[in-house]
């Protein structure tokens, strides 16, 4: 038996959700989210309560599936609720970033500036050298941020680069001095 599976996911005020088919709509304050579910998960629906079961609960294929959706539809509610937040964090001397429409534009110390095409559901914030990204998808939030960290990673020496706010560098410690005596 999946315990992330067998959780009651229950829905929070101003949360709504529908089963068409094998997709799943959730409609909150912060937005909309669709969830296409595998044929062996079944849903059962109440007014303020989500479950779900799978055909075999005896297989493993099965109940990897059943924690799984269990989970994605946790981060659902959540997000439609709540919402996701990540911060990203510049650092480097003239490296900046600056909005313009959906478009994020990067000094990054390269010869030219990095154009970054922000997907729909994701909202941006720029002040100073923090990036601050919101979305009700946590899945995509995610992917984002990664994707802006891997244009410049965080260098070992100084850590130039963009980091995650919360990500803690080791940080190298250069050319090691020679040696006493040796020659």
């Amino acid at each position: 038996m999946s315990r992330i599976g067998k959780k009651i996911i229950t829905l929070p005020a101003g949360v709504t959700a529908n089963l068409l088919g094998q997709e799943l709509k959730f409609k909150g304050p912060k937005g909309e989210l669709f969830l296409m579910l595998h044929p062996d998960i079944k849903v059962n629906l109440t007014d303020k309560e989500i479950t779900t079961s799978v055909l075999a609960a005896g297989e493993k294929k099965q109940r990897a599936l059943w924690g799984l959706f269990g989970s994605l539809i946790n981060n659902a509610v959540i997000g439609v609720s709540k919402g996701y937040e990540k911060k990203l964090e510049i650092n480097g001397i003239g490296y900046k970033a600056q909005l313009a429409g959906n478009k994020m534009i990067l000094n990054l110390g390269f010869s030219h500036p990095v154009e970054f095409m922000l997907p729909a559901g994701l909202v941006a914030l720029v002040e100073k050298n923090i990036i601050t990204l919101t979305s009700p998808d946590k899945d995509l939030l995610g992917q984002t941020a990664a994707n802006i960290r891997a244009l410049k990673k965080p260098e070992p020496y100084k850590g130039k680069g963009i980091k995650y706010a919360d990500e803690i560098l080791r940080k190298k410690a250069g050319k090691a001095a020679k040696a006493v005596g040796a020659k």
